[in-house]
């Protein structure tokens, strides 16, 4: 029998409805799927910072409040590292993205200008 990861109990009563108690899955689901939705009408540097913002919103939520229903997969240390981690670097691959990247890294220019050759 698998425990219960720490946290991953509902995020309202047992009495209220199954979406109010999902609720900070649901906000980081809906947030992500719009993003999705931005990225396929053409706009994907600013759907990928919505994803981005998805999963760092989701590393906080996990961090702050005390229980956070499905959005509890493993430890709350873990969960808080990966989604940050992943949020982070989608967040800063969206930035640099080309033509006309909106944060400019000298290096990793040079990098990239290094490994095309």
């Amino acid at each position: 029998d698998t425990a219960r990861p720490e946290g991953g109990g509902r995020a309202a009563p047992g009495g209220a409805p199954a979406p109010a108690r999902q609720w900070p899955m649901l906000s980081v689901l809906g947030a992500t799927a719009a993003g999705l939705l931005i990225t396929a009408f053409g706009y994907s540097r600013v759907g990928c910072l919505f994803i981005g913002v998805a999963l760092v919103a989701a590393a906080v939520m996990r961090r702050v409040l005390p229980s956070v229903g499905m959005l509890a997969v493993r430890s709350r240390f873990t969960d808080m590292v990966t989604y940050g981690v992943l949020g982070v670097a989608i967040i800063l691959l969206s930035l640099v993205t080309e033509p006309k990247p909106w944060l400019e890294i000298p290096f990793l220019t040079d990098a990239v200008r290094f490994t095309v050759r």
